[in-house]
Formats: C-alpha cells, structure tokens, sequence
C-alpha cells in the first residue's frame, strides 16, 4: 500500500520558519517527481513547489519563491519543504504529491500528480 506521510507542521508566529516532512512508503519515488501543494481556509488547493527525481530542477509558486525550498533524499524515501520568512497568508493545509513518472511539466497543474499524502496542517499568526 503506497503512503504518503507529511509531518511537521503546526504553528508559528509570522516571520518564522518551519521544515515540513513528506515520508514515502509502499514503493519507490526516486525516479518520479515530487511536491508540495496548500489549500488555504475556505479556498481551492494550489500548487507550492515540485522537484525533479534527480533534485537537479525545481518549480515553485510565485508566492513562495525565495521564501520556499524543496528538496529530496531518495536513500531516505523524504521529501522537504524549507518554509521561511512566513506570512499569515501562508496558512493552509500543506499536501505531499508523487508524481508519475516524467509528469514534472505536468506537476504545477496537480495532473501529474500520481498519489497524494493526507495534509498537515500549517497555521502563520500575525
């Protein structure tokens, strides 16, 4: 059974940092890429940023771009999203993707999205 476990989220006062933690299990991701979406309160869920399988190429949202970084540890079976200098309106439920395979033009979209974690939740107070 193929899981997808995020963890690390939580509160934080704005400004802050947190380090979320997607761990994979049930079969292997190293060839495929990976992400990370949010779907804020009352709103649709949206793209955060992906990552290539080698790691070499990374995507992110506008929004998050020089606050965010994705990375991978294929021999650890994880995926990582760096959340710096974050804003109240960095508030969302923060979803882990896996990607199918040579799906990293179609991540940005979610149609590349091949299976999805169950979401943890990130609050930013003001």
């Amino acid at each position: 059974q193929v899981q997808l476990v995020e963890s690390g989220g939580g509160l934080v006062q704005a400004g802050g940092s947190l380090r979320l933690s997607c761990v994979t299990s049930g079969r292997t991701f190293s060839s495929t890429p990976m992400g990370w979406f949010r779907q804020p309160p009352g709103k649709e869920r949206e793209f955060v940023a992906a990552i290539r399988w080698s790691g070499g190429y990374t995507d992110y949202a506008d929004s998050v771009k020089g606050r965010f970084t994705i990375s991978r540890d294929n021999a650890k079976n994880t995926v990582y999203l760096q959340m710096n200098s974050l804003k109240p309106e960095d508030t969302a439920v923060y979803y882990c993707a896996a990607g199918f395979e040579a799906s990293m033009p179609t991540m940005r979209s979610g149609y590349g999205v091949e299976y999805w974690g169950k979401g943890t939740l990130v609050t930013v107070s003001s």
